[in-house]
């Protein structure tokens, strides 16, 4: 069992790390693309504002490692927290490496529910939770295209109204502000992103006997919020170019305004406890300022690629999952 709780560790780990540099684009594209920050300096903040972010609170944890299923209750807990955390794994790289803004969410949420249905049973999972956690998912993205929509329309009738409308001038403004939302931005992701490694982590604990509740200690944390630190620092470049110039050219404007929608988004859902995709928000917010700056400008065959694998994502996670679980632990 200690080699199994080993292994999950070491799997969580490195699917935070591999989510710390998956979705570095979240914070920083925007703010690289109009050169508000240098990329060095960018992902130097970003990691140490994700790891800030990442030990703050742990209520998202708590639903991540208790809603889908109970895994006090559950069998073969820590054999179905392995394959799921290995097909997250593999799908994240895969779509990193196709440079694809995917949910790192999506997937270990998917893959954790096709590992219990494969280890426990369809009816071991807790479908009431697994729906109140995808109908959250489906609808931050949602509302971050509409918030953006709003806020960056507010932002250019105020600019209209003040008669300040010296493109250099209101370039240098929001360009300082995004160093600010672009910050925010990355602390927010950390306190979202970082919790779902540890959610699992913990899961993997309370699977095992380790722990009784779903509380998240402390070791748990710091590893977790390092490991996606670490991570971030490399940066996930393939997909920072699709964020910053593949969707929408980015202003100064847009950029701060698009930073900013994602981080209330993303607060909001993370003071509530509820896991989003970070990649979903900031993708969606991006689209709806941008529809305001130059709706026909925006690349909708990108778009409608990226809203195909949020679709697929999921589903293919759980078969993915169950099949992983199948080869390793039914077979062998």
């Amino acid at each position: 069992m200690i080699t199994y709780l080993i292994i999950i560790v070491v799997l969580a780990l490195l699917f935070d790390f591999i989510n710390g540099f998956h979705d570095t684009a979240n914070a920083i594209a925007t703010s690289i693309s109009t050169r508000a920050l240098s990329p060095r300096v960018a992902i130097i903040m970003a990691a140490s504002l994700n790891f800030i972010g990442a030990v703050v609170s742990s209520k998202v944890a708590k639903t991540v490692g208790g809603s889908i299923a109970d895994p006090s209750k559950i069998e073969n807990g820590v054999e179905i927290v392995i394959a799921a955390l290995l097909a997250a794994i593999i799908w994240n790289l895969l779509t990193w490496y196709l440079s694809i803004p995917s949910s790192s969410s999506h997937t270990l949420l998917g893959a954790l529910a096709g590992a219990v249905i494969a280890g426990a049973g369809f009816h071991s999972v807790n479908w009431s939770g697994f729906t109140q956690i995808i109908i959250i998912l489906i609808l931050s993205p949602i509302i971050a295209f509409g918030l953006g929509f709003v806020i960056m329309a507010l932002i250019k009738y105020i600019i209209i109204l003040s008669g300040n409308t010296s493109r250099s001038k209101l370039n240098r403004i929001f360009r300082g502000l995004q160093v600010v939302s672009a910050g925010l931005l990355s602390y927010s992701h950390g306190g979202n992103d970082a919790q779902k490694a540890m959610g699992i982590i913990v899961f993997g604990l309370v699977a095992a006997g380790w722990q009784d509740t779903l509380d998240v200690p402390l070791w748990v944390k710091l590893a977790a919020a390092l490991a996606m630190g670490l991570g971030t620092s490399i940066g996930g470049w393939r997909i920072i170019k699709t964020i910053s110039g593949k969707i929408v050219k980015i202003e100064p404007i847009n950029g701060f305004a698009s930073d900013l929608t994602s981080s209330l988004v993303i607060q909001f859902s993370t003071h509530v406890g509820k896991p989003l995709s970070t990649t979903h928000v900031i993708s969606s917010a991006i689209i709806g300022t941008g529809s305001v700056m130059r709706f026909h400008d925006v690349q909708w065959g990108t778009v409608g690629r990226m809203l195909i694998t949020w679709v697929i994502t999921i589903p293919i996670s759980i078969v993915l999952s169950y099949l992983i679980y199948s080869v390793l632990f039914n077979l062998f």
